[in-house]
């Protein structure tokens, strides 16, 4: 099992990633992640704003905010993708979140072909909330497309670059689930513990739905496909999952 890192002033531990986002978090004991989806995208400024003033509602602190979803209005250069993050974690400096560097919140940011943001938006967010101690454990994992990720770029180290035939998306997949996985394993998890699996790509899925993730169980529970692609140029397949019993809607 991975190595986590325990934010207890957060009410849950972590995996590393990188310095955008970590590969996941789980809630830990007395704890449980509640997710928040707006029913409108919100842009990043006013995003974060929102959630503060939701977290402090709830009597949290803002150091208990541990995953987000965001929408991005078209997949960014590397370059512009890291000019984003540096903007994006400026807040998080500024809340306490961060851990002598380390970011600890998940992430995950996809660019919706359809009816696209103007702007970097807010989709939606957990936070821990106290619980029972028998409450059934809860975990985030971050979104992963189909490349390494903390490498110099995403380019040189993407799966089948380019490829967007039956193969092409199969090799995706396969590297993706993979990934999943071992996120998942940090907090003990499996694809039959998962309330929620999504997958974001504008390619045709279909060929690998039950080849690849039928046969690992993915869809126990159903999947919400998502026409969005991933936040980088060049990448064409991401996924991310969570175990979450408490969910609303603003």
């Amino acid at each position: 099992m991975t190595n986590t890192i325990e934010a207890s002033d957060g009410g849950y531990r972590f995996m590393p990633g990188v310095s955008q986002y970590s590969c996941g978090i789980a809630a830990l004991p007395g704890f449980a992640i509640e997710r928040v989806r707006f029913s409108e995208p919100v842009p990043l400024g006013a995003g974060f704003a929102r959630i503060a003033d939701i977290i402090k509602a709830a009597g949290r602190p803002l150091t208990s905010f541990g995953a987000c979803e965001l929408r991005s209005p078209a997949p960014f250069t590397e370059d512009g993708f890291r000019a984003f993050n540096e903007i994006y974690i400026k807040t998080l400096v500024a809340w306490g979140a961060m851990r002598d560097g380390v970011n600890p919140v998940a992430r995950s940011n996809v660019c919706p072909k359809l009816d696209p943001p103007g702007e970097p938006s807010f989709h939606a967010f957990c936070y821990t909330v106290p619980a029972a101690m028998d409450e059934p454990a809860s975990f985030v994992v971050a979104g992963s497309g189909e490349s390494v990720e903390g490498k110099a770029n995403y380019r040189d180290h993407t799966v089948a670059l380019g490829d967007t035939s039956p193969a092409g998306l199969l090799a995706k997949a396969k590297f993706v689930a993979d990934e999943m996985e071992r996120r998942m394993s940090a907090f003990g998890g499996r694809w039959q513990d998962t309330t929620a699996v999504q997958l974001y790509t504008v390619h045709d899925a279909y060929p690998v739905l039950e080849s690849e993730l039928g046969r690992r169980g993915v869809l126990r529970n159903g999947l919400t496909w998502h026409f969005d692609r991933p936040p980088v140029v060049g990448l064409d397949f991401e996924m991310d999952c969570r175990r979450v019993h408490r969910e609303r809607v603003v």
